[in-house]
């Protein structure tokens, strides 16, 4: 027999999670409280390297249904959604969302959804990229330098101890700086 999970998600220690829990009871699912996994951790991190996920993934079974108030509780990252709804169906889990009217994203018709929600956030990815190196272009053009700012300073203090004979080893430690920081300025001029 199926069991019904629910994944909540909160970005903030100061957000909670009990709207999502309410959402779900109010869309008439009943999913028991031990099967409830709630998590407050940034979308930005891939759902298989949450914590949380990880424990539900260790106890959801084939035939279980996992419920999600909205797409970006899996993660705002399109293609780490689709990858997770992937690995879920893969695993025989059904995926539901409610704020696609509680469609299966593992069904032929969420699947559908699924591409095109992944299309929309690809073109909106490369349109970003492409805005950004325009913008990047026009500076250029304008004089603007681009890139960190030269280390002058850094430069001029490991050069000053490398004309009083010291070993790199002895310049990082003498300055506080990595060894790797020494190298790149130890043959530069000023």
């Amino acid at each position: 027999m199926s069991r019904t999970f629910l994944y909540c998600r909160v970005s903030k220690a100061e957000q909670f999670t009990e709207n999502q829990i309410l959402e779900v009871k109010g869309a008439g699912f009943h999913v028991q409280a031990n099967r409830v996994v709630e998590e407050r951790i940034s979308g930005d991190v891939p759902a298989s390297q949450r914590p949380g996920f990880q424990k539900l993934l260790e106890r959801i079974e084939p035939g279980d249904v996992l419920i999600v108030t909205k797409m970006d509780r899996l993660g705002r990252n399109a293609m780490d959604v689709r990858h997770t709804v992937e690995q879920l169906t893969a695993h025989g889990v059904r995926v539901h969302c409610l704020a696609l009217g509680g469609a299966d994203l593992t069904s032929p018709a969420g699947k559908m959804t699924m591409a095109v929600v992944t299309a929309v956030a690809e073109f909106e990815r490369d349109l970003l990229i492409e805005r950004t190196q325009q913008g990047l272009e026009r500076a250029r053009a304008g004089g603007v330098k681009l890139g960190r700012p030269a280390a002058v300073e850094t430069t001029r203090a490991v050069q000053q101890h490398k004309a009083q004979d010291k070993s790199q080893s002895e310049v990082a430690q003498a300055l506080g700086l990595s060894i790797a920081t020494v190298k790149r300025h130890w043959n530069k001029t000023i």
